[in-house]
C-alpha cells in the first residue's frame, strides 16, 4: 500500500461524510416542514455508504489481489425514511385535517444531533488519518534528500 492509497481512501471518506452532514442539515432544517412539493410533510433522509475497491488501475488491481481489505467509501444513495409522519393535534394550523391533526415530519432532533456529532467525529478521524499520511510522505521525502 502506498501513500496515495491512504490519501485516496481518507479523501473518499471525507467526501462521504460531507454528503452525510449535508443530509443531516437538511433534516434539521425541515424538522417542522408540514408541506413539500410532493404534498405531504418532509420525510427524513439518510445516506447509504458502501465499501468499494480503492482504484481501478493496474497497480491498484495488483494491490487488491494481495490485500483485498483495502476499501474506499462510496455514497450509494440517499434514501427516505419510511416511518409514518408524527400526528400532532393543532387545530389552528393551516395544514390540520378535519380532526385538527397535523402530519409532522418523522424527524427526531435529538437523533439528528447524535448523527451530526458522529459524522463530525468520523470527519475529524479521517482528517487526522489524511494528515498522518501526508506527514509520513513528507518524512520519507526528507529522508531521501538526506
Amino acid at each position: 500500500m502506498g501513500f496515495l492509497d491512504g490519501l485516496k481512501i481518507s479523501s473518499s471518506a471525507l467526501a462521504a461524510e460531507r454528503v452525510r452532514m449535508n443530509v443531516i442539515s437538511s433534516n434539521l432544517a425541515n424538522a417542522n416542514t408540514t408541506k413539500t412539493e410532493e404534498g405531504g410533510p418532509y420525510r427524513r433522509k439518510d445516506v447509504v455508504f458502501s465499501a468499494v475497491d480503492s482504484g481501478v488501475g493496474f497497480d491498484n488491481l495488483m494491490r487488491q489481489a494481495f490485500d483485498p481489505n483495502l476499501k474506499a467509501v462510496k455514497v450509494e444513495g440517499i434514501v427516505e425514511d419510511q416511518k409514518a409522519p408524527k400526528m400532532v393535534y393543532n387545530p389552528g394550523h393551516p395544514h390540520a385535517d378535519k380532526d385538527g391533526m397535523v402530519a409532522m415530519p418523522n424527524i427526531s432532533v435529538m437523533e439528528e444531533m447524535v448523527n451530526m456529532i458522529t459524522s463530525n467525529r468520523a470527519f475529524e478521524a479521517n482528517t487526522t488519518a489524511l494528515n498522518a499520511t501526508k506527514s509520513m510522505a513528507s518524512t520519507a521525502i526528507n529522508i531521501g534528500r538526506g
